[in-house]
């Protein structure tokens, strides 16, 4: 293939290498005759069959060793430079150029670039071969995918160019009346002799061709310059309003211009203060953040950005303002995605340092068997590069607040259990609410005395965080603490800027008085009311990461047909579920109601004889309800029984209305957990809940009794159909009036006509092993997804069947 996208006039061209690549599963050499054409990002394991035969811990699909190979001709001029740019592989990754060894990279998230431009073979065809190993099914504790799953692309450069990665975009002062914006860059080569060398730095408004601002100056070395400007009264980049200027800045030699670097700017400041929580811009901001793990559902880990963005816009629409990465580095499709969004991120680098996890069953490793080998096998010779890597590629993305150098590391370190006293045979009570049985001074003593490993977590930490500030001084250091009441005493806390805290909310006051010097962060929370309860009674703790914001693929070990872990406010085929409505109304402004319906179970609840208003007969269990939530409907559709109806809503009372009969009103103030409820007996028909505020009416739900399914409804997300974009088709079940049938299942069938593909079908439900692929899937709640992709210029439907005998079809615009 000749790149015949190249722009000759261009200094600099960035080009998408993902077209035109073959594939093969082999486990030793692959046959050349069984090559079959792909198109990257590509996940090999999520398009094979579900199986018990694999590992839960990874979502019960299937390893293996796969190879890929790219031929190509690319005519590198002599004063030409050629990288291959790889945002990741998963993952130990060996690659190959024209049969001569080039590249291993064991890390699958970490990016990496090669600079082929020596090893090409001028007019002539040139092949890349990339074989990845991934035959250790349980190298992860999540579902990892497996391939080229992120982009590739080649980039293009003059000898004299700014090195890919060696510029940083930063704003060290900013205020409403002006920003100082400074990019620091190097060059890629001594100067030529007596070379007049300009640099120039221009600031755009995002449509304008006419720079706000511009800065120039001589370089008469290759080493670090910074160009500095201002800018007077900066469009400052937040959540609700993510302002992205456009930022040019050139080489020019001898009055030609050798290089062109252009990048989004967003210009924000923020601040964490040990008493006062997070403030960005300078204004107070609660964290309203969630942990997020990379795969896309029915996509796997080559997730396109069309996914990604249904999937935010639906997260935001709650009052999301903040994601965690877990464990890995994001992608920089998704990072891109945040900056556009406006969804401030903390990027983490790794979930292993020294010692590995157990990655079946977490904390230390307990198996020890060759297919969980992770990447704790690899740190020590692998982390700093890893990270330099991803912080490098990352860094000049406004969206990202913080860099988490680990996640829940403790475990592997067994002596800062053993110092705090829990999990000890003295010890008896519930990790979750219990405080350190050890006091700070007993725990510095264990800490003191206990037997060292040949690694120590305070020091290990201390190193990582000194490589972050090395590259990157602009932003704080985090880590996800699972056991902080040793890792204010270990060295650990003393390496991050801001603590952050997994599962330990109880200990929030318990900070504040022994270590009121360190910010605090909620980095891992239960996606449950008492954590935010827990922030608003805690001022000084920034905000919360709930665990997690979508459902996702593994940590399921021997929990067959469970292939998913369930704990998102929404489910995997990317629709709300029970704990997004409650979380939208706690952090959403503009007024929100949403009912939900399930069997009231009489044991569980007393119910007012007046009212009919239900409350939990255990009045404190919502204190300490855990990651996963009873079953809650979206329907009406009962048999004569007792109904439990929950309204979850920011307004200030709720009125219940079945069949025109008001129930009464109640205030959601007034509910220890915020949720309202009653217990009715069924009636078929409708309830409609309203919500007022200061008397008003200002939202209402409403849930119909429906009838047997007889048609189906589709609708298109987005409503164009963009060539190498994909589209969701969401299907609903419904009656013969139109209502939705979300009580009773049916099975779908998938058929799609004309230029594109169907990436697959999905419930969301965390139990449905069907193939994603596989064009057929069972409703969940009486609704599923397919998503589909162009590769060509036509008219496409799609056609879908219910049972066989109910069909719709729908032309995809």
């Amino acid at each position: 293939m000749y790149l015949q996208t190249l722009d000759p006039s261009s200094p600099r061209q960035l080009t998408l290498f993902n077209e035109q690549w073959q594939f093969q599963l082999a486990d030793t050499q692959p046959d050349k005759d069984q090559w079959q054409a792909v198109t990257l990002p590509h996940d090999w394991s999520v398009s094979q069959p579900f199986s018990e035969q694999y590992e839960g811990a990874t979502g019960y699909l299937p390893g293996g060793q796969g190879w890929y190979r790219k031929r190509f001709s690319l005519d590198c001029e002599p004063d030409k430079r050629a990288l291959l740019v790889f945002d990741g592989i998963y993952n130990h990754a060996s690659l190959t150029l024209n049969g001569e060894p080039l590249h291993h990279q064991i890390n699958g998230y970490t990016p990496f670039y090669l600079d082929i431009t020596n090893r090409l073979r001028q007019g002539d065809e040139n092949e890349l071969v990339i074989h990845v190993d991934r035959s250790r099914i349980a190298d992860s504790r999540w579902y990892p995918g497996a391939g080229i799953y992120r982009n590739v692309h080649l980039l293009l450069t003059n000898e004299l160019h700014i090195p890919l990665w060696q510029h940083h975009l930063t704003t060290p002062q900013v205020s409403e009346e002006r920003a100082v914006v400074s990019h620091c860059i190097a060059l890629s080569k001594p100067l030529p002799k007596d070379a007049d060398v300009e640099l120039q730095m221009e600031v755009f408004d995002v449509n304008s061709q006419t720079p706000l601002a511009c800065v120039s100056q001589t370089a008469s070395t290759a080493s670090e310059h910074t160009l500095s400007l201002e800018i007077a009264q900066p469009k400052l980049w937040s959540p609700d309003s993510p302002y992205l200027y456009r930022c040019v800045t050139s080489v020019r030699c001898n009055g030609v211009e050798v290089d062109r670097l252009e990048q989004p700017l967003g210009i924000r400041w923020f601040e964490f203060d040990p008493s006062g929580g997070f403030s960005l811009n300078g204004q107070a901001l609660q964290i309203k953040g969630v942990c997020l793990h990379h795969d896309g559902g029915l996509v796997g880990a080559a997730v396109p950005d069309s996914v990604w963005t249904r999937r935010l816009l639906t997260l935001k629409q709650a009052g999301v303002n903040a994601v965690r990465s877990a464990h890995n580095p994001a992608s920089a499709s998704f990072l891109s995605l945040c900056d556009k969004l406006g969804l401030l991120v903390q990027d983490e680098f790794f979930d292993e340092w020294d010692y590995p996890k157990d990655m079946r069953l977490n904390m230390g490793d307990q198996t020890g068997d060759a297919l969980s080998q992770g990447y704790a096998h690899f740190f020590a010779d692998n982390a700093k590069r890893d990270l330099s890597n991803a912080l490098l590629a990352h860094r000049n993305h406004p969206c990202i607040f913080m860099w988490s150098i680990g996640n829940e590391i403790e475990w592997t370190y067994p002596r800062n259990a053993e110092a705090t006293g829990f999990f000890d045979a003295q010890w008896s009570g519930n990790y979750f609410w219990s405080m350190p049985p050890h006091s700070p001074e007993q725990i510095q003593h264990y800490l003191d005395t206990l037997p060292r490993q040949t690694h120590d977590i305070g020091e290990t930490a201390q190193m990582l965080s000194a490589w972050v500030k090395q590259l990157d001084s602009t932003r704080p250091v985090t880590a996800n603490c699972i056991l902080p009441s040793a890792s204010f005493l270990s060295g650990y806390a003393e390496a991050l800027d801001v603590v952050g805290f997994s599962y330990r909310q109880v200990i929030y006051p318990y900070a504040k008085q022994h270590y009121p010097q360190y910010p605090i962060i909620g980095n891992e929370n239960l996606p449950q009311w008492h954590e935010w309860k827990a922030v608003l009674d805690n001022p000084q703790v920034a905000g919360v990461f709930l665990w997690t914001g979508i459902d996702y693929l593994g940590e399921m070990h021997n929990k067959w047909p469970e292939k998913a872990t369930g704990s998102g406010l929404l489910d995997g085929a990317g629709f709300p579920k029970p704990s997004y409505y409650l979380f939208k109304s706690l952090w959403q402004d503009s007024p929100t109601l949403t009912l939900t319906t399930c069997e009231c179970d009489l044991d569980s609840y007393r119910v007012g004889p007046a009212t009919q208003q239900a409350f939990e007969r255990d009045s404190e269990a919502w204190k300490t309800r855990l990651w996963l939530w009873p079953e809650q409907y979206r329907h009406w559709n009962y048999d004569e029984q007792t109904v439990l109806i929950q309204a979850y809503s920011n307004c200030e009372e709720l009125e219940l209305e079945v069949n025109g009969r008001v129930i009464g009103r109640v205030r959601v103030d007034q509910q220890a957990d915020r949720v309202c409820r009653w217990a009715i007996p069924f009636e078929n028909g409708q309830v409609i809940a309203r919500g007022y505020t200061q008397g008003q009416p200002v939202c209402e739900d409403c849930l119909v009794s429906s009838g047997a399914p007889s048609g189906l409804t589709l609708t298109q997300e987005p409503t164009s159909l963009e060539t190498d974009d994909a589209t969701h088709i969401a299907v609903q079940l419904q009656d013969a009036q139109g209502v939705a049938v979300r009580h009773q299942q049916m099975a779908l069938t998938f058929e799609l006509s004309g230029p594109a593909e169907l990436l697959g079908v999905d419930n969301g439900a965390i139990d449905n092993v069907a193939a994603y692929q596989g064009g057929r899937v069972s409703t969940s709640q009486g609704r599923a997804l397919a998503l589909v992709r162009r590769n060509g210029e036509g008219l496409v439907t799609l056609q879908v069947s219910a049972n066989g005998d109910i069909h719709q079809s729908l032309i995809l615009r």
